[in-house]
C-alpha cells in the first residue's frame, strides 16, 4: 500500500479507555462518585445504564487485551481506579483482589506486547472522600491521592514506565462545579476555581512522588492528559479577542501551564483576584507546583472552543462564572457530529501541535485521545457481521494528516491514541455514543472489530497511510 502520510517507526498506535468506563464494579472494595450517583439516581444515565458491567473487562480482560493486539495496537492507555486498589484510603492499605486485578491486567498487556499506560485518575474520586472532606475542595484529599499514588508506584513500577496523574482535569471543575454534568452537580465558581488549584497541586505532588521513588531511576515517565479545546475569536476585534484569550486561558492554559511550565498564567491569576475568586494557595505549594512539572503531555483533543465578546450583562445570579468575560459563538456553516453535539475542526490538532512547538518548550507530547461518537452504529453492520464505520476513518485520517503536517514542521509528537479500543460506558452518556474500534454487544457482551479497527491495523503496520 502507498503510504502518503508516514510516521516514525516507534509511534504509539494505540487507543485509551478508563478502569472505571470498562472494567464493572465486581469485587470493588469502595464507590466512587458515579457509582454513587447511578446507585441514587439512575434515570439520570442514559436508558438508566450504569457501571456496574461496564465492558465486563474485569473478567474479560485476557481476551479484550488479545483484540486490541489483533488490531494492531503497541499502546493503550487506561487507569488504575483509586476504589477498585485501596482498602483504607487513609492508612494506605490495599485490597488485596484489586491489586491481585492490576498485577494480572498489566502483566498480560505486556505478554501480548502491548505498551500499557496508566492514569491515576479519571473521574472517579471514590465518594465517602467527597462526603467527609468535599472531594478536590479539600486539600486533605490532594494528600490522600499522593498517598494512594506512592502505592501505585511501589506496585507496578517495576513494569508500567510511563504514568499519568489526571486525565482531563478540567471536567472535574466544569462537571462538577460549573455545568452540571457530572456528581455532585454544583454551580459554584468559587469552589470551582479553589478545585481547578488543588487538581494542580496534586498532580504535581504525585510527580514529585514519582520521581523520589524508584520508577523514575529506573526509566519511567510522568506526564498528564489535558482535554485541549483551542479558543479562537469570532472576528479579529479586540473584544473578540479578548473573550478568546481569557477563554484559553481559563479551559486550556490553567492546567498547561502548570503542567509543564510550573506556573499559573499571570492573566488568569490577575482576573481572577480581582474577580474575588482566586484559590487558597501558600508560597510552598507553589514551590512544589513550580519544581515537580510533568516530562510529557497527553493531549485529549475533539473539538475547538469559539469564543465571542459579551453581548449582555453577565448574569450575577449564579454567583461567578467564567462566561463572566465571554459568550460561546455558534459559527455559521460549522461541521457538526450530530449525536455528540460538538464540531468536527481538524486543523485545531495541528494548531495544538505548532503551540507546543513554540510556546511549550517542544516536550515530547502525544494525541491521548481522539475519536467520533456515534450513537446506532448496529444499523451500518453488513452481511460479513461488522461494523462499516468510514465515518470514524475519515473523521481519523483527517485528524492524521493535519498532526502529521505538525510534526513534519518539528512539533514532538511521539503518538496517536484514539478512544477507544473497545466501545465503553461513558458517565451520564451509558453507552449512548459508541467510540470503539470494536464493538460491543451490550446484552451478550459479544465483542466484534468494526472496519475501523482493521484500518488501524494496517496504519500501524505500515507506519501511517
Amino acid at each position: 500500500m502507498a503510504v502518503q502520510y508516514r510516521f516514525k517507526e516507534d509511534f504509539w498506535w494505540g487507543a485509551a479507555t478508563s478502569g472505571p468506563q470498562s472494567e464493572g464494579r465486581f469485587h470493588k472494595a469502595h464507590r466512587s462518585v458515579f457509582d454513587y450517583w447511578y446507585d441514587t439516581e439512575p434515570e439520570a444515565f442514559f436508558q438508566g445504564v450504569g457501571p456496574n458491567t461496564a465492558s465486563n473487562f474485569y473478567n474479560d480482560y485476557k481476551q479484550d487485551i488479545a483484540k486490541m493486539k489483533e488490531i494492531g495496537l503497541n499502546s493503550v492507555r487506561t487507569s488504575i481506579q483509586w476504589t477498585r486498589l485501596m482498602k483504607d484510603f487513609e492508612e494506605g492499605t490495599t485490597d488485596e483482589d484489586g491489586v491481585r486485578f492490576y498485577n494480572a491486567v498489566i502483566d498480560e498487556f505486556l505478554r501480548q506486547g502491548i505498551r500499557p499506560i496508566i492514569n491515576l485518575h479519571h473521574f472517579d474520586l471514590p465518594v465517602e472522600l467527597y462526603q467527609k472532606y468535599g472531594g478536590w475542595e479539600s486539600k486533605k484529599v490532594v494528600d490522600l491521592f499522593v498517598l494512594f499514588a506512592q502505592k501505585c508506584f511501589e506496585l507496578f513500577g517495576d513494569r508500567v514506565k510511563d504514568w499519568v496523574t489526571f486525565n482531563e482535569p478540567m471536567v472535574v471543575v466544569e462537571g462538577e462545579y460549573l455545568y452540571q454534568f457530572h456528581y455532585p452537580k454544583l454551580v459554584d465558581g468559587r469552589k470551582a476555581c479553589q478545585v481547578l488549584y488543588n487538581l494542580n497541586l496534586a498532580s504535581a505532588k504525585a510527580i514529585r512522588a514519582f520521581h523520589e521513588s524508584r520508577c523514575a531511576a529506573e526509566g519511567g515517565r510522568i506526564g498528564i492528559v489535558l482535554n485541549l479545546t483551542p479558543a479562537y475569536p469570532r472576528s479579529e476585534d479586540s473584544a473578540d479577542r479578548a473573550a478568546a484569550a481569557f477563554a484559553e486561558d481559563f479551559k486550556n492554559n490553567s492546567f498547561l501551564y502548570p503542567a509543564v511550565k510550573g506556573f499559573f498564567p499571570e492573566t488568569i491569576v490577575e482576573t481572577l483576584r480581582q474577580d474575588g475568586v482566586l484559590w487558597s494557595s501558600t508560597p510552598e505549594e507553589l514551590k512544589i507546583i513550580a519544581e515537580n512539572t510533568i516530562d510529557f503531555l497527553g493531549v485529549n483533543y475533539y473539538q475547538p472552543f469559539r469564543a465571542k465578546a459579551k453581548e449582555e450583562p453577565f448574569d450575577e445570579s449564579h454567583g461567578w462564572l467564567p462566561e463572566k468575560h465571554f459568550d460561546v459563538y455558534e459559527m455559521p456553516g460549522r461541521r457538526m457530529n450530530p449525536y455528540r453535539g460538538w464540531e468536527i475542526y481538524p486543523k485545531a490538532i495541528y494548531d495544538i501541535a505548532i503551540n507546543v512547538r513554540d510556546n511549550l518548550g517542544n516536550i515530547p507530547w502525544y494525541i491521548s485521545e481522539n475519536g467520533m461518537g456515534v450513537e446506532g452504529e448496529e444499523k451500518y453492520r453488513n452481511a460479513q457481521g461488522y461494523i462499516e464505520d468510514d465515518y470514524r476513518i475519515d473523521f481519523f485520517k483527517e485528524h492524521l494528516s493535519w498532526l502529521h503536517k505538525g510534526i513534519e514542521e518539528g512539533s514532538n509528537c511521539f503518538g496517536f491514541h484514539a478512544w477507544t479500543p473497545i466501545d465503553c460506558w461513558s458517565w451520564m452518556n451509558a453507552y449512548k455514543n459508541r467510540y470503539g474500534f470494536i464493538a460491543l454487544d451490550l446484552a451478550t457482551q459479544e465483542k466484534t472489530i468494526k472496519k475501523s479497527g482493521y484500518w488501524i491495523r494496517e496504519v500501524a503496520r505500515n507506519h501511517g497511510f
